[in-house]
Protein backbone atom coordinates (compact mmCIF):
# COMPACT_ATOMS: atom_id res chain seq x y z
CA UNK A 1 0.00 0.00 0.00
CA UNK A 2 1.64 3.41 -1.22
CA UNK A 3 1.64 6.62 0.90
CA UNK A 4 0.54 9.53 0.30
CA UNK A 5 -1.00 13.02 1.84
CA UNK A 6 -4.35 14.27 1.30
CA UNK A 7 -6.39 17.51 2.48
CA UNK A 8 -9.39 16.85 5.10
CA UNK A 9 -11.69 19.30 6.37
CA UNK A 10 -14.19 18.48 9.70
CA UNK A 11 -15.78 20.07 12.32
CA UNK A 12 -14.54 19.88 16.15
CA UNK A 13 -15.97 21.49 19.70
CA UNK A 14 -13.19 22.46 22.05
CA UNK A 15 -13.93 24.53 25.46
CA UNK A 16 -11.94 27.65 25.58
CA UNK A 17 -9.79 28.45 28.38
CA UNK A 18 -12.79 30.91 29.68
CA UNK A 19 -15.37 27.93 29.81
CA UNK A 20 -12.98 25.56 31.05
CA UNK A 21 -12.24 27.53 34.05
CA UNK A 22 -16.50 28.59 34.69
CA UNK A 23 -16.88 24.82 34.85
CA UNK A 24 -13.91 24.45 37.45
CA UNK A 25 -15.96 27.36 39.74
CA UNK A 26 -19.14 26.18 39.32
CA UNK A 27 -17.89 22.69 41.30
CA UNK A 28 -16.35 24.93 43.61
CA UNK A 29 -18.89 24.79 46.93
CA UNK A 30 -18.96 28.15 49.25
CA UNK A 31 -16.14 26.53 51.62
CA UNK A 32 -13.56 26.79 48.93
CA UNK A 33 -14.76 29.42 47.10
CA UNK A 34 -12.28 32.19 49.15
CA UNK A 35 -9.14 29.84 48.90
CA UNK A 36 -9.40 30.06 44.70
CA UNK A 37 -10.15 33.47 45.51
CA UNK A 38 -6.90 33.85 47.37
CA UNK A 39 -4.99 31.26 45.35
CA UNK A 40 -5.90 33.75 42.21
CA UNK A 41 -4.84 36.85 44.05
CA UNK A 42 -1.82 35.45 44.46
CA UNK A 43 -1.09 34.83 40.95
CA UNK A 44 -2.06 38.04 39.57
CA UNK A 45 -1.06 41.34 40.80
CA UNK A 46 -3.36 43.18 38.31
CA UNK A 47 -6.49 41.30 40.24
CA UNK A 48 -7.83 43.22 43.92
CA UNK A 49 -10.13 43.22 46.49
CA UNK A 50 -12.36 46.04 46.09
CA UNK A 51 -11.81 47.96 49.07
CA UNK A 52 -14.90 49.89 49.23
CA UNK A 53 -16.81 46.50 49.04
CA UNK A 54 -14.62 44.55 51.02
CA UNK A 55 -16.65 45.01 54.17
CA UNK A 56 -19.65 44.79 53.54
CA UNK A 57 -22.07 41.97 53.17
CA UNK A 58 -23.38 42.96 49.77
CA UNK A 59 -25.20 39.50 48.57
CA UNK A 60 -26.93 39.25 51.92
CA UNK A 61 -29.05 42.65 51.36
CA UNK A 62 -32.18 42.42 49.70
CA UNK A 63 -30.85 44.62 47.29
CA UNK A 64 -28.17 43.06 45.91
CA UNK A 65 -30.17 39.85 45.79
CA UNK A 66 -32.53 41.58 43.54
CA UNK A 67 -30.35 43.25 41.14
CA UNK A 68 -28.47 39.72 40.43
CA UNK A 69 -31.48 38.25 40.02
CA UNK A 70 -32.64 40.63 37.80
CA UNK A 71 -29.55 40.61 35.50
CA UNK A 72 -30.24 36.57 35.43
CA UNK A 73 -33.95 37.02 34.41
CA UNK A 74 -32.77 39.95 31.89
CA UNK A 75 -30.05 38.77 30.62
CA UNK A 76 -27.98 35.35 30.77
CA UNK A 77 -24.55 36.96 29.73
CA UNK A 78 -22.50 38.69 31.75
CA UNK A 79 -22.42 41.96 32.95
CA UNK A 80 -19.26 44.16 32.14
CA UNK A 81 -16.73 43.29 34.49
CA UNK A 82 -15.30 47.56 34.67
CA UNK A 83 -15.50 50.76 32.76
CA UNK A 84 -11.76 49.55 31.66
CA UNK A 85 -11.92 47.93 28.50
CA UNK A 86 -8.88 46.43 26.59
CA UNK A 87 -9.46 47.37 23.15
CA UNK A 88 -9.29 44.72 20.37
CA UNK A 89 -6.48 46.30 18.45
CA UNK A 90 -4.37 46.20 22.05
CA UNK A 91 -5.79 42.43 22.90
CA UNK A 92 -4.38 41.29 19.10
CA UNK A 93 -0.79 42.76 20.10
CA UNK A 94 -0.05 39.34 22.11
CA UNK A 95 -0.82 35.31 21.88
CA UNK A 96 -2.94 33.58 24.87
CA UNK A 97 -1.21 30.91 26.48
CA UNK A 98 -4.05 28.56 27.30
CA UNK A 99 -2.38 26.97 30.11
CA UNK A 100 -2.33 30.47 32.34
CA UNK A 101 -5.53 29.54 32.82
CA UNK A 102 -4.80 26.49 34.93
CA UNK A 103 -2.92 27.74 38.00
CA UNK A 104 -1.07 26.35 40.46
CA UNK A 105 -2.34 25.44 43.76
CA UNK A 106 -0.42 27.44 46.43
CA UNK A 107 -0.55 27.30 50.31
CA UNK A 108 2.08 29.63 50.63
CA UNK A 109 -0.44 33.15 51.11
CA UNK A 110 -0.72 33.26 54.58
CA UNK A 111 1.56 36.34 55.52
CA UNK A 112 4.72 35.41 57.53
CA UNK A 113 4.46 34.81 61.63
CA UNK A 114 6.19 36.16 64.14
CA UNK A 115 8.59 33.65 65.82
CA UNK A 116 7.53 34.93 69.37
CA UNK A 117 3.65 34.10 68.50
CA UNK A 118 2.54 31.15 70.23
CA UNK A 119 0.03 28.66 68.29
CA UNK A 120 -2.14 26.79 70.12
CA UNK A 121 -2.64 23.39 68.73
CA UNK A 122 -5.40 21.03 69.70
CA UNK A 123 -3.39 17.80 70.78
CA UNK A 124 -4.72 14.44 69.65
CA UNK A 125 -3.84 11.05 69.96
CA UNK A 126 -4.23 8.93 67.65
CA UNK A 127 -5.36 5.06 68.10
CA UNK A 128 -1.75 4.17 66.81
CA UNK A 129 0.23 6.25 68.95
CA UNK A 130 -2.39 4.99 72.23
CA UNK A 131 -1.62 1.32 72.02
CA UNK A 132 1.78 1.99 71.14
CA UNK A 133 1.77 4.01 74.83
CA UNK A 134 0.62 0.66 76.03
CA UNK A 135 2.63 -1.39 74.71
CA UNK A 136 5.65 0.10 76.21
CA UNK A 137 4.27 -0.66 79.66
CA UNK A 138 4.59 -3.33 79.12
CA UNK A 139 8.30 -5.60 79.80
CA UNK A 140 8.88 -7.26 76.32
CA UNK A 141 12.07 -8.55 74.36
CA UNK A 142 12.66 -6.69 71.46
CA UNK A 143 11.86 -9.25 69.09
CA UNK A 144 8.32 -9.29 71.15
CA UNK A 145 8.06 -5.36 70.88
CA UNK A 146 8.69 -5.81 67.16
CA UNK A 147 6.10 -8.15 66.52
CA UNK A 148 3.61 -6.65 68.95
CA UNK A 149 4.27 -2.97 66.93
CA UNK A 150 3.64 -5.19 63.66
CA UNK A 151 0.27 -6.36 64.88
CA UNK A 152 -0.75 -2.99 65.12
CA UNK A 153 0.20 -1.53 62.64
CA UNK A 154 -1.97 -3.85 61.05
CA UNK A 155 -5.02 -2.50 62.40
CA UNK A 156 -7.65 -0.92 60.46
CA UNK A 157 -9.00 2.31 61.28
CA UNK A 158 -12.03 0.38 63.45
CA UNK A 159 -9.94 -1.61 65.33
CA UNK A 160 -10.35 -4.60 63.65
CA UNK A 161 -7.45 -7.16 63.00
CA UNK A 162 -8.53 -8.18 59.66
CA UNK A 163 -4.84 -9.63 58.13
CA UNK A 164 -4.37 -13.26 58.77
CA UNK A 165 -1.33 -13.84 61.08
CA UNK A 166 0.68 -15.69 58.31
CA UNK A 167 0.90 -12.35 56.27
CA UNK A 168 1.70 -10.31 59.07
CA UNK A 169 4.55 -13.11 59.65
CA UNK A 170 5.38 -12.28 56.40
CA UNK A 171 5.40 -8.77 56.43
CA UNK A 172 8.03 -9.77 59.60
CA UNK A 173 10.30 -12.09 57.58
CA UNK A 174 10.68 -9.15 54.55
CA UNK A 175 10.65 -6.34 56.41
CA UNK A 176 12.40 -7.27 59.04
CA UNK A 177 14.15 -10.43 58.23
CA UNK A 178 13.18 -12.11 61.38
CA UNK A 179 11.09 -15.22 61.23
CA UNK A 180 8.12 -16.18 63.43
CA UNK A 181 5.29 -18.56 63.83
CA UNK A 182 2.05 -17.81 63.87
CA UNK A 183 1.50 -18.71 68.05
CA UNK A 184 3.72 -16.29 68.85
CA UNK A 185 1.88 -13.63 66.94
CA UNK A 186 -0.92 -14.59 68.61
CA UNK A 187 0.80 -14.74 72.20
CA UNK A 188 1.51 -11.12 71.47
CA UNK A 189 -2.25 -10.19 70.28
CA UNK A 190 -3.97 -11.46 73.33
CA UNK A 191 -1.62 -9.50 75.44
CA UNK A 192 -2.85 -5.95 72.90
CA UNK A 193 -6.26 -7.60 73.20
CA UNK A 194 -6.32 -6.43 76.74
CA UNK A 195 -5.57 -2.88 75.84
CA UNK A 196 -7.84 0.05 75.58
CA UNK A 197 -10.24 0.40 74.63
CA UNK A 198 -11.75 -3.17 75.06
CA UNK A 199 -12.36 -5.31 72.45
CA UNK A 200 -9.41 -3.72 70.22
CA UNK A 201 -7.47 -5.97 67.83
CA UNK A 202 -10.42 -8.00 67.27
CA UNK A 203 -10.60 -10.50 64.26
CA UNK A 204 -14.11 -10.19 63.74
CA UNK A 205 -17.33 -9.35 65.28
CA UNK A 206 -18.15 -12.17 67.73
CA UNK A 207 -14.32 -11.88 69.38
CA UNK A 208 -14.94 -8.04 69.75
CA UNK A 209 -17.97 -8.29 71.46
CA UNK A 210 -16.61 -11.40 73.56
CA UNK A 211 -13.92 -9.67 74.79
CA UNK A 212 -15.86 -6.68 75.79
CA UNK A 213 -17.76 -8.77 77.96
CA UNK A 214 -14.92 -10.52 79.52
CA UNK A 215 -13.65 -7.37 80.43
CA UNK A 216 -16.70 -6.64 82.11
CA UNK A 217 -17.00 -9.74 83.93
CA UNK A 218 -13.72 -8.98 84.94
CA UNK A 219 -13.97 -5.01 86.21
CA UNK A 220 -17.08 -6.30 88.02
CA UNK A 221 -15.71 -9.36 90.01
CA UNK A 222 -18.62 -11.21 90.59
CA UNK A 223 -20.37 -14.12 88.91
CA UNK A 224 -23.42 -11.13 87.42
CA UNK A 225 -25.62 -14.22 85.86
CA UNK A 226 -27.13 -12.12 83.18
CA UNK A 227 -23.19 -11.07 81.91
CA UNK A 228 -22.05 -14.67 81.96
CA UNK A 229 -25.75 -15.83 80.04
CA UNK A 230 -24.67 -12.88 77.53
CA UNK A 231 -21.31 -14.69 76.78
CA UNK A 232 -23.01 -18.12 76.49
CA UNK A 233 -25.18 -16.33 73.64
CA UNK A 234 -22.13 -14.78 72.05
CA UNK A 235 -20.16 -17.73 72.31
CA UNK A 236 -21.73 -20.16 71.54
CA UNK A 237 -25.22 -18.85 69.82
CA UNK A 238 -23.52 -16.48 67.66
CA UNK A 239 -25.39 -16.67 64.43
CA UNK A 240 -29.11 -17.30 65.81
CA UNK A 241 -28.25 -14.12 67.56
CA UNK A 242 -27.66 -12.22 64.22
CA UNK A 243 -30.22 -13.29 62.35
CA UNK A 244 -32.23 -12.68 65.51
CA UNK A 245 -33.74 -16.05 66.40
CA UNK A 246 -34.16 -15.09 69.84
CA UNK A 247 -36.77 -18.11 69.97
CA UNK A 248 -34.24 -20.73 69.53
CA UNK A 249 -31.78 -19.05 72.09
CA UNK A 250 -34.30 -18.93 74.23
CA UNK A 251 -35.47 -22.80 73.79
CA UNK A 252 -31.67 -23.54 74.10
CA UNK A 253 -30.72 -21.83 77.10
CA UNK A 254 -34.17 -22.24 78.84
CA UNK A 255 -34.69 -18.48 79.36
CA UNK A 256 -37.57 -16.35 80.21
CA UNK A 257 -38.66 -13.46 77.76
CA UNK A 258 -37.64 -10.94 80.70
CA UNK A 259 -34.35 -12.70 80.95
CA UNK A 260 -33.69 -12.70 76.97
CA UNK A 261 -34.26 -8.86 77.11
CA UNK A 262 -31.75 -8.21 80.03
CA UNK A 263 -29.23 -10.37 77.71
CA UNK A 264 -29.96 -8.43 74.51
CA UNK A 265 -29.26 -5.36 76.75
CA UNK A 266 -25.85 -6.42 77.40
CA UNK A 267 -24.90 -7.60 74.60
CA UNK A 268 -26.38 -4.30 72.32
CA UNK A 269 -24.87 -1.77 74.55
CA UNK A 270 -21.39 -2.92 73.78
CA UNK A 271 -19.59 -1.29 70.76
CA UNK A 272 -19.00 -2.80 67.61
CA UNK A 273 -16.56 -0.93 66.48
CA UNK A 274 -13.96 -0.24 69.45
CA UNK A 275 -11.40 1.77 67.29
CA UNK A 276 -13.61 4.06 64.87
CA UNK A 277 -13.99 7.02 68.01
CA UNK A 278 -9.86 7.56 68.48
CA UNK A 279 -8.94 6.28 65.04
CA UNK A 280 -10.42 9.54 63.32
CA UNK A 281 -9.54 12.50 65.30
CA UNK A 282 -6.86 13.40 63.50
CA UNK A 283 -8.78 14.18 60.43
CA UNK A 284 -9.91 17.50 59.32
CA UNK A 285 -13.57 17.86 60.71
CA UNK A 286 -16.00 18.68 57.87
CA UNK A 287 -18.41 21.75 58.13
CA UNK A 288 -20.92 22.45 55.59
CA UNK A 289 -21.01 26.00 54.49
CA UNK A 290 -24.49 26.27 52.95
CA UNK A 291 -24.07 28.61 49.37
CA UNK A 292 -27.93 29.33 49.47
CA UNK A 293 -30.62 30.59 51.99
CA UNK A 294 -33.91 30.46 51.52
CA UNK A 295 -35.87 31.95 54.71
CA UNK A 296 -40.26 32.63 54.16
CA UNK A 297 -41.09 36.38 54.53
CA UNK A 298 -44.38 37.41 54.60
CA UNK A 299 -45.47 33.81 53.33
CA UNK A 300 -42.92 34.49 50.38
CA UNK A 301 -39.74 32.95 50.08
CA UNK A 302 -36.91 34.87 49.73
CA UNK A 303 -33.55 33.57 48.18
CA UNK A 304 -29.79 35.16 49.39
CA UNK A 305 -26.77 34.04 47.92
CA UNK A 306 -23.76 33.37 50.68
CA UNK A 307 -21.10 36.74 50.01
CA UNK A 308 -18.70 33.73 50.17
CA UNK A 309 -20.07 33.57 46.26
CA UNK A 310 -19.32 37.09 45.57
CA UNK A 311 -15.52 38.08 46.33
CA UNK A 312 -15.50 42.23 45.24
CA UNK A 313 -13.07 41.79 42.52
CA UNK A 314 -11.64 44.51 40.48
CA UNK A 315 -8.75 44.73 37.94
CA UNK A 316 -5.89 47.11 39.89
CA UNK A 317 -5.72 50.86 39.32
CA UNK A 318 -1.94 50.59 39.22
CA UNK A 319 -1.76 48.27 36.33
CA UNK A 320 -4.34 50.67 34.43
CA UNK A 321 -2.72 53.40 35.01
CA UNK A 322 1.04 51.62 34.58
CA UNK A 323 -0.36 50.42 30.92
CA UNK A 324 -1.51 54.07 30.09
CA UNK A 325 2.18 55.54 30.92
CA UNK A 326 3.71 52.81 29.06
CA UNK A 327 1.51 53.49 26.30
CA UNK A 328 2.01 56.94 25.89
CA UNK A 329 6.01 56.73 26.20
CA UNK A 330 8.27 57.77 23.25
CA UNK A 331 10.49 54.91 24.30
CA UNK A 332 9.60 51.90 22.40
CA UNK A 333 12.20 49.31 23.16
CA UNK A 334 12.42 45.70 23.72
CA UNK A 335 12.00 45.87 27.41
CA UNK A 336 9.10 48.46 27.36
CA UNK A 337 6.92 45.85 25.09
CA UNK A 338 8.10 43.44 27.28
CA UNK A 339 6.62 45.04 30.06
CA UNK A 340 3.36 46.14 27.94
CA UNK A 341 2.96 42.32 26.89
CA UNK A 342 3.11 41.48 30.94
CA UNK A 343 0.81 44.14 31.95
CA UNK A 344 -1.71 43.24 29.06
CA UNK A 345 -1.39 39.65 29.68
CA UNK A 346 -1.96 39.22 33.65
CA UNK A 347 -5.23 42.32 33.07
CA UNK A 348 -6.81 40.39 30.44
CA UNK A 349 -6.09 37.13 32.69
CA UNK A 350 -8.26 39.36 35.95
CA UNK A 351 -11.07 40.46 33.54
CA UNK A 352 -11.46 36.99 32.86
CA UNK A 353 -11.45 35.63 35.68
CA UNK A 354 -13.88 38.51 37.34
CA UNK A 355 -16.28 37.23 34.28
CA UNK A 356 -16.05 33.94 35.54
CA UNK A 357 -17.02 34.67 38.77
CA UNK A 358 -19.94 36.39 37.84
CA UNK A 359 -20.81 34.08 35.78
CA UNK A 360 -21.00 31.68 38.36
CA UNK A 361 -23.17 33.82 40.92
CA UNK A 362 -25.56 33.94 37.62
CA UNK A 363 -25.56 30.40 37.35
CA UNK A 364 -25.84 29.10 41.17
CA UNK A 365 -28.94 31.93 41.16
CA UNK A 366 -30.50 31.01 37.80
CA UNK A 367 -30.71 27.02 38.89
CA UNK A 368 -31.82 27.59 42.26
CA UNK A 369 -34.88 29.81 41.54
CA UNK A 370 -35.53 26.98 38.90
CA UNK A 371 -35.46 24.39 41.62
CA UNK A 372 -37.04 27.17 44.55
CA UNK A 373 -39.87 27.23 41.45
CA UNK A 374 -40.39 23.41 40.84
CA UNK A 375 -40.22 22.60 44.99
CA UNK A 376 -41.94 25.68 46.27
CA UNK A 377 -44.22 23.32 48.44
CA UNK A 378 -41.20 21.76 50.03
CA UNK A 379 -39.48 25.04 50.83
CA UNK A 380 -42.96 26.54 52.15
CA UNK A 381 -43.86 23.54 54.57
CA UNK A 382 -41.09 21.38 55.33
CA UNK A 383 -43.06 18.61 54.03
CA UNK A 384 -41.03 15.57 52.08
CA UNK A 385 -44.16 14.67 50.97
CA UNK A 386 -44.56 17.39 49.11
CA UNK A 387 -41.42 17.69 46.88
CA UNK A 388 -42.44 16.77 43.25
CA UNK A 389 -40.58 14.64 40.69
CA UNK A 390 -37.72 16.81 39.32
CA UNK A 391 -35.16 15.26 36.99
CA UNK A 392 -32.00 17.07 35.72
CA UNK A 393 -33.61 17.55 31.99
CA UNK A 394 -36.49 19.77 34.02
CA UNK A 395 -33.86 22.64 35.38
CA UNK A 396 -31.98 22.47 32.53
CA UNK A 397 -34.88 23.23 30.01
CA UNK A 398 -36.20 26.06 33.01
CA UNK A 399 -32.91 27.83 33.05
CA UNK A 400 -31.61 27.26 29.40
CA UNK A 401 -28.38 25.76 30.82
CA UNK A 402 -27.11 22.30 29.92
CA UNK A 403 -27.62 19.37 31.78
CA UNK A 404 -23.88 19.10 33.05
CA UNK A 405 -23.83 22.30 34.28
CA UNK A 406 -27.11 21.92 36.52
CA UNK A 407 -25.46 18.60 37.52
CA UNK A 408 -22.28 20.29 38.73
CA UNK A 409 -24.30 22.96 40.54
CA UNK A 410 -26.59 20.37 42.09
CA UNK A 411 -23.81 17.62 42.82
CA UNK A 412 -21.81 20.35 45.16
CA UNK A 413 -24.05 22.62 46.62
CA UNK A 414 -26.50 23.25 49.84
CA UNK A 415 -29.02 25.48 50.71
CA UNK A 416 -29.85 26.33 54.09
CA UNK A 417 -33.76 26.49 54.84
CA UNK A 418 -36.11 26.72 57.84
CA UNK A 419 -36.00 22.95 58.12
CA UNK A 420 -32.85 21.99 57.52
CA UNK A 421 -29.84 22.21 55.17
CA UNK A 422 -29.83 20.11 51.90
CA UNK A 423 -27.58 19.29 49.29
CA UNK A 424 -29.10 20.16 46.15
CA UNK A 425 -29.07 16.85 44.71
CA UNK A 426 -32.04 16.13 47.34
CA UNK A 427 -34.40 17.76 45.67
CA UNK A 428 -33.98 15.61 42.31
CA UNK A 429 -36.01 12.44 42.12
CA UNK A 430 -37.52 10.11 40.20
CA UNK A 431 -41.28 10.03 39.65
CA UNK A 432 -44.57 7.41 40.16
CA UNK A 433 -47.66 7.09 39.10
CA UNK A 434 -50.25 6.60 41.12
CA UNK A 435 -54.10 5.12 41.10
CA UNK A 436 -55.50 8.23 40.03
CA UNK A 437 -52.58 8.83 36.98
CA UNK A 438 -51.18 11.56 38.96
CA UNK A 439 -47.28 11.91 39.36
CA UNK A 440 -45.73 11.70 42.80
CA UNK A 441 -41.97 12.10 43.75
CA UNK A 442 -40.23 8.99 44.84
CA UNK A 443 -38.95 10.34 47.64
CA UNK A 444 -43.25 10.70 48.71
CA UNK A 445 -42.91 7.40 48.44
CA UNK A 446 -39.90 6.39 50.79
CA UNK A 447 -40.93 8.66 53.00
CA UNK A 448 -44.34 7.04 53.60
CA UNK A 449 -42.68 4.12 54.12
CA UNK A 450 -40.08 5.08 56.41
CA UNK A 451 -43.60 6.12 58.07
CA UNK A 452 -45.16 3.22 57.93
CA UNK A 453 -42.16 1.07 59.50
CA UNK A 454 -41.60 3.56 62.09
CA UNK A 455 -45.01 2.71 63.06
CA UNK A 456 -44.94 -1.08 62.64
CA UNK A 457 -44.99 -3.34 66.13
CA UNK A 458 -41.71 -4.50 66.52
CA UNK A 459 -42.73 -7.54 68.04
CA UNK A 460 -44.25 -8.15 64.33
CA UNK A 461 -42.63 -6.24 62.06
CA UNK A 462 -44.10 -5.55 58.45
CA UNK A 463 -42.86 -7.55 55.75
CA UNK A 464 -42.19 -6.66 52.30
CA UNK A 465 -45.27 -7.65 51.22
CA UNK A 466 -47.57 -6.42 53.63
CA UNK A 467 -45.88 -2.85 53.30
CA UNK A 468 -46.26 -3.11 49.50
CA UNK A 469 -49.91 -3.48 50.61
CA UNK A 470 -50.73 -0.73 52.60
CA UNK A 471 -48.75 1.58 49.85
CA UNK A 472 -51.60 0.38 47.47
CA UNK A 473 -54.09 1.24 49.93
CA UNK A 474 -52.69 4.33 50.24
CA UNK A 475 -53.29 4.74 46.46
CA UNK A 476 -49.48 4.20 45.46
CA UNK A 477 -49.25 1.97 42.46
CA UNK A 478 -45.74 -0.09 43.49
CA UNK A 479 -44.60 -3.47 43.29
CA UNK A 480 -43.22 -5.32 46.20
CA UNK A 481 -39.32 -5.43 44.58
CA UNK A 482 -39.61 -1.87 44.01
CA UNK A 483 -40.85 -1.62 48.13
CA UNK A 484 -37.68 -3.97 48.66
CA UNK A 485 -35.55 -2.08 46.63
CA UNK A 486 -36.83 1.52 48.36
CA UNK A 487 -35.84 -0.33 52.01
CA UNK A 488 -32.88 -1.34 51.26
CA UNK A 489 -32.00 2.11 50.02
CA UNK A 490 -32.94 3.27 53.21
CA UNK A 491 -30.88 0.87 55.12
CA UNK A 492 -33.35 -0.64 56.67
CA UNK A 493 -33.12 -4.33 57.40
CA UNK A 494 -35.91 -7.22 56.25
CA UNK A 495 -38.67 -7.70 58.78
CA UNK A 496 -37.27 -10.62 60.82
CA UNK A 497 -34.14 -8.37 61.40
CA UNK A 498 -36.43 -5.50 63.05
CA UNK A 499 -38.02 -7.72 65.47
CA UNK A 500 -37.71 -6.96 68.80
CA UNK A 501 -38.25 -8.47 72.05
Amino acid sequence: MSLGQSLQQRQLQRLSPQQIQLMKLLQIPSAQIEQRVKEELEENPALEMNPDLLDNDTLHSEDANDDLIGNIESDEEAVPVDEFELSNEDLNEYNYDEDVADYKTKDDFYPELDNDIVIPIKAEVSLHEMLMDQLSMLALEEKEYIIAEQIIGSLEDDGYLRRALQSIADDLAFKQSMWVEEKEIEALLFKIQQFDPPGIAARNLQECLLLQLLRKQEELKNADPTLVLAINVVEKHFEEFTRKHYDKIQKSLHLEEAQMKEVLHQIISLNPKPGAETGHQNEAEMYIIPDFTVVINNGMVELSLNSRNAPPLIISDDYKMMLKEYEHSKKQDKAQKEAIFFIKQKMDAAKWFIEMIQQRQQTLLMTMKAIMAHQEAFFMSGDTTQLRPMILKDIAAATGLDVSTVSRVANSKYVQTEFGTFLLKYFFSESLTTDTGEEVSTKEVKAILLELIDQESKQKPLSDDELTEQLQQKGYNIARRTVAKYRELLNIPVARLRKEL
